[in-house]
């Protein structure tokens, strides 16, 4: 049963969230206007597209990502209040276990845990599809690949030596057959390549074209063929950050296709994908480490809390970076690399609570 102390701790914890969560995406909007403002009004982006399209969204997706730090800072904030006014020293006094005081510190984290898993999985990969695909029609520069190499499902295996997103053309374009004994059935070299977007037609100029079967080898070249391939232009050129706009099977679905090309980018994907459920439950660790440092009453203020408080979550993003860097780079495994830290802070956090003030 919700008691009287439980609806006070749970209102200023969802208060001072949503306070300065606000204040926080407000001055985050006011910064990237600031930068963004000219290449807006250079490409005469609407404002209702801006304001709609692209700053809901953007608020959506930064105050999401943000929302464990968010929490953390709250909860000092607010606790280290509470300790300042002395209403924390009655509910020691009480002799109830530090656990009952627990209590509304993790209703507060559940229901802010909980709808982060909803926007994580449903709203925000939605929401960034709308924001990025306004940032490459008004902010963007156009997507340039170099020296692609990539192999399809079927054996076939994709080569080309650069795109431009400016006129959507291929130059040097390779695609090559293999069989099940590693020989080659069918090569195909074109000057130019050219997708249909949203399809998977292609428009090939200058190409040579052999397939291979002795003693039957044909050999064909034209100025121009139409044709259709398993694949499409934007599975072959894609921003570092395509995964952020795929939901849950989306995303699932397409680290299965990178895995079977090959892709070097497979750890950025599962790296995402781990993310979205590993960030919210880092709610609960980081409200227990805030109550254990903040509860106390101290000379310096809410100021020494908050300069505290600072100082864990820096070691904490640190510690992100370190396990995002090791799966990049030495293939650690997403999924440990993404619940690393909150391990690590689980047990901070287990310490710094048996050792909180009872």
């Amino acid at each position: 049963m919700i008691k009287i102390i439980d609806k006070y701790i749970i209102g200023k914890f969802l208060g001072t969230f949503f306070f300065m969560l606000g204040i926080i995406m407000l001055l985050a909007v006011v910064f990237d206007i600031s930068e963004k403002l000219s290449e807006f009004i250079d490409n005469k982006a609407p404002f209702t597209e801006i304001i709609f399209n692209y700053y809901l969204n953007f608020i959506l997706f930064y105050g999401n990502m943000f929302s464990s730090m968010i929490i953390f800072l709250s909860v000092i904030w607010f606790t280290a209040k509470m300790a300042q006014e002395t209403e924390i020293i009655p509910i020691w006094f009480s002799g109830r276990p530090i656990t009952r005081f627990m209590r509304p510190y993790f209703m507060g984290a559940t229901i802010l845990m909980i709808l982060s898993l909803i926007l994580n999985h449903f709203v925000v990969p939605r929401a960034n599809k709308v924001r990025l695909a306004f940032e490459e029609k008004y902010y963007r520069d156009r997507m340039h690949v170099e020296e692609y190499h990539a192999e399809f499902p079927n054996n076939e295996v994709v080569y080309f030596s650069s795109y431009g997103g400016e006129d959507n053309l291929i130059n040097e374009f390779v695609v090559e057959k293999w069989d099940k004994k590693k020989k080659i059935t069918h090569f195909l070299k074109a000057r130019t390549a050219q997708n249909v977007i949203g399809t998977n037609k292609w428009i090939l100029t200058d190409l040579y074209e052999r397939k291979v079967g002795y003693p039957n080898d044909q050999l064909t070249q034209r100025q121009r063929k139409d044709t259709t391939f398993q694949f499409t232009i934007d599975d072959m050129a894609q921003r570092d950050n395509i995964a952020e706009a795929m939901t849950y099977t989306q995303l699932t679905k397409h680290i299965d296709r990178e895995r079977k090309k090959g892709s070097a980018n497979i750890p950025n994907f599962e790296i995402e994908l781990h993310q979205r459920t590993s960030y919210p439950f880092a709610a609960y660790i980081l409200t227990i480490i805030g109550v254990a440092v903040s509860s106390q009453k101290k000379r310096g203020g809410i100021g020494i809390n908050i300069a505290i408080g600072l100082g864990i979550v820096f070691v904490y993003i640190f510690v992100m970076k370190v396990a995002t860097v090791a799966t990049i780079k030495i293939g650690f495994p997403a999924f440990i690399a993404v619940w690393v830290p909150n391990m690590i802070f689980a047990l901070v956090a287990l310490f710094m609570y048996r050792f909180a003030q009872k």
